[in-house]
């Protein structure tokens, strides 16, 4: 496979504010297209898009708007739940938000005359980082600058409470074992709690800092993967507490790490804003150089696809959607060089 040179999206979507956080929803919700939100100044969009690399007769991407919840402050993060569905009647929808006056909406719509949210105090600085329990959807976890991890359940009441050395800056819990919990701190520490024991059972080290990002790889949970300083790091957690693997990606300081969905060997990392813009890439473990290079003049957020090797970024007004060159080895509807069409619409 040959590196891929800097490109545009392969698609825009257009959008009525700046995107400060964009979240293709990460579990099965029943409907053929893919759930997205996405949070600008004081709104939350929820939304489905289905691609052309998915359905044959779609020229491009096919987007639609299905509801959008007024916010009142900045978005910072967005989580789905897996309680979504779109084939249930009514439809399901549920998501949380953190949001810059330091609280936590914990929003539920069955996108007809349902639409209600409900407020979970208690950090004291920025939350970095959210998730809910992926089997049942009945926690939440989240992580903040205030040098805590907090697990609410669904009435805002908080069950765990573990004190960092540091601000939390990622958290994502185990697939499978939903009694297990990793929580990134920006001093380089990554540890994994016990949630029923209340307490840590393994750490891993950075050696760098600030670390700013890092995520469980949901296809081999034996590996994480993060950013510190300009580097991105891998471990194998079978083998040892120290990465496995580094390199150096940003020049401007690395901000995002999110593994594929679909791929334990493809993540996609981004960097902070330059004075031109900021850069993001997507990376393969059996390729010396990044296998696409993007740039966005103002970037905010990272998310996979669920069932595809496509990445979504929020910018100025409109959402970025690229596509790696990964998918037309495995698919074969298009020759592997061939490129990407580039497809702006308006939500």
């Amino acid at each position: 496979m040959k590196q891929d040179a800097t490109r545009n999206a392969a698609y825009t979507v257009d959008c009525e504010d700046y995107v400060h956080v964009v979240e293709f929803n990460p579990f099965e919700s029943g409907d053929s297209g893919n759930l997205i939100a996405y949070g600008g100044n004081n709104y939350v969009v929820v939304g489905t898009c289905t691609f052309q690399e998915e359905e044959a007769d779609i020229e491009g991407i096919q987007y639609k708007t299905l509801r959008t919840f007024h916010h009142g402050v900045r978005v910072d993060g967005i989580a789905w739940s897996p309680e979504t569905r779109l084939d249930s009647l009514p439809p399901v929808i549920k998501f949380c938000t953190s949001a810059a006056d330091l609280k936590i909406r914990l929003f539920t719509s069955d996108l007809q005359d349902k639409n209600e949210y409900k407020v979970l105090e208690g950090h004291s600085d920025f939350i970095n980082g959210l998730v809910f329990d992926p089997k049942e959807g009945q926690e939440i976890a989240s992580v903040s600058d205030d040098h805590t991890c907090r697990i609410w359940n669904l009435e805002g009441i908080q069950i765990a409470h573990f004190v960092l050395h540091s601000p939390g800056m990622s958290v994502c819990w185990h697939p499978e074992e939903t009694f297990k919990l990793m929580v990134a701190e920006k001093n380089g520490t990554i540890r994994f709690y016990d949630l029923l024991a209340q307490q840590a059972i393994l750490s891993l080290e950075s050696e760098q800092m600030p670390l700013m990002s890092a995520h469980w790889c949901l296809k081999n949970t034996f590996r994480v993967g993060a950013v510190a300083g300009n580097d991105w790091l891998i471990w194998d957690i079978t083998r040892s507490s120290y990465p496995q693997d580094k390199r150096p990606v940003h020049m401007d300081r690395a901000c995002l790490f999110r593994w594929s969905t679909i791929n334990e060997n493809l993540f996609a990392t981004t960097g902070y804003p330059g004075k031109m813009a900021s850069q993001f890439q997507i990376h393969h473990l059996g390729h010396p150089q990044p296998i696409l290079i993007g740039s966005v003049a103002v970037g905010s957020g990272l998310s996979w696809h669920r069932t595809l090797p496509l990445c979504a970024i929020g910018g100025d007004h409109k959402l970025l959607f690229w596509v790696t060159e990964i998918f037309y080895y495995y698919h074969r509807r298009l020759p592997p060089c061939a490129p990407a069409s580039d497809v702006t619409i308006r939500a």
